[in-house]
């Protein structure tokens, strides 16, 4: 229903921010990532939104990027992670670090969270990790190989699986990172490729 709230920044409170939109102030439940990356009160900025619909309430939750509006859902459609536990691994990991520990099968990482136990973690990670597998064998065959396409070992393809679970499709993913310097960390590919897929939308 909202897709973004472009207005003023009225207030903030640990777990939210309200932006002022045509007189109306809109709270948004958020992350501390997003909460560190806003401006000062008073000025104008741009959340990227989700609209929770629940039998009792309407919850607007929104993200300084493109990005970590779709690691949210991501995480929110898992069996078992609610809002709060999205927004909590979001606060200690940035969407490329997330993505990276999910590829990599580290599900201690997302235990840092407040609230996410290793049972929690372990089925965040096994259940996306599965989404990637199958992401990726339903990706075209040049995924793997050819012309400005990142061969299926080294960073590039780990960047290109991490991506897949921020909720780009391989093909995608792998166009944007064979464009980059494969020797660079995985983090990185994975920012940048981030950077430039949200300079394009």
């Amino acid at each position: 229903m909202f897709y973004s709230l472009k207005g003023i920044l009225i207030h903030t409170e640990p777990g939210f921010a309200v932006v002022e939109c045509g007189g109306v102030g809109f709270k948004c439940m958020t992350t501390m990532n997003t909460l560190r990356a806003l401006p000062p009160l008073g000025r104008e900025t741009t959340l990227f939104t989700h609209l929770n619909v629940r039998e009792d309430a309407l919850d607007l939750f929104g993200f300084a990027t493109q990005a970590e509006l779709n690691c949210f859902k991501t995480l929110t459609n898992v069996s078992g992670v609610g809002p709060k536990a999205g927004l909590s691994i979001l606060s200690e990991m940035a969407p490329e670090q997330l993505a990276l520990a999910i590829s990599a099968g580290d599900f201690k990482a997302l235990t840092r969270a407040a609230g996410v136990g290793p049972k929690l973690a372990q089925r965040i990670v096994l259940e996306l990790r599965d989404k990637v597998a199958k992401l990726s064998a339903e990706a075209p065959a040049g995924l793997s190989g050819g012309a400005g396409i990142p061969s299926a070992a080294g960073h590039a393809a780990e960047a290109v699986g991490a991506l897949t679970v921020l909720g780009y499709t391989p093909s995608d993913a792998a166009a944007v990172v064979a464009k980059l310097d494969s020797s660079l960390p995985t983090e990185e590919l994975i920012r940048l490729s981030l950077k430039a897929m949200g300079s394009r939308m």
